[in-house]
C-alpha cells in the first residue's frame, strides 16, 4: 500500500515539532520504499553568505526519512533517529531543495536510508546523508 501525498502531508502536520513545520516541507512523491519532500527556499533558512543552512538540510533529511519509512510501513509508526551522517557537496542559494529518502533495508526494528538533497534544477546533489532509525511500533 503506497502512502498518498495527502497522507504524507498529514503525517508531517500531526507528528513534528512546530519548528520543523516552519521549514515548510511538503511531500512531492511517495513510493513503496521512498519519499521525496520539497524544502522551499526562504531567506529565513540562509546562513551568513546567503546559502541554505546545513541545519535546515539535516532536519529535512531526517523528516524525509520518517515519511519514507511511513510509506514503506503503510502509515506512521513511532521511530527515532539512531544515526545520521551528512556530507555537504555544494551550496544552495535561492532554490528549493528536493529531499529524496530511499530505504536500503527495512527490518522489523531498524531502517537504513540513503538521502540525496538536490537544489531544484541543479545537475548534482547539494548534500547526501545516510541514516539509521529504530522502529518503535
Amino acid at each position: 500500500m503506497t502512502l498518498s501525498l495527502a497522507e504524507a502531508d498529514k503525517i508531517l502536520a500531526d507528528n513534528f515539532a512546530p519548528w520543523v513545520l516552519d521549514l515548510g516541507l511538503c511531500a512531492v512523491e511517495t513510493g513503496e520504499m521512498h519519499a521525496v519532500l520539497r524544502l522551499p527556499w526562504t531567506d529565513r533558512l540562509a546562513r551568513e553568505g546567503g546559502a541554505l543552512s546545513g541545519q535546515a538540510l539535516m532536519a529535512a533529511a531526517d523528516t524525509a526519512t520518517v515519511i519514507a519509512v511511513s510509506a514503506a510501513r503503510g502509515g506512521f509508526v513511532p521511530m527515532t533517529t539512531v544515526q545520521q551522517s551528512t556530507s555537504f557537496q555544494r551550496a544552495v542559494v535561492g532554490a528549493d531543495v528536493l529531499v529524496d529518502a530511499r530505504i536500503t533495508k527495512l527490518g522489523k526494528r531498524m531502517a537504513f536510508v540513503d538521502i540525496t538533497m538536490t537544489a531544484e534544477g541543479a545537475d548534482g546533489p547539494a548534500a547526501r546523508a545516510c541514516a539509521v532509525y529504530a522502529l518503535l511500533g
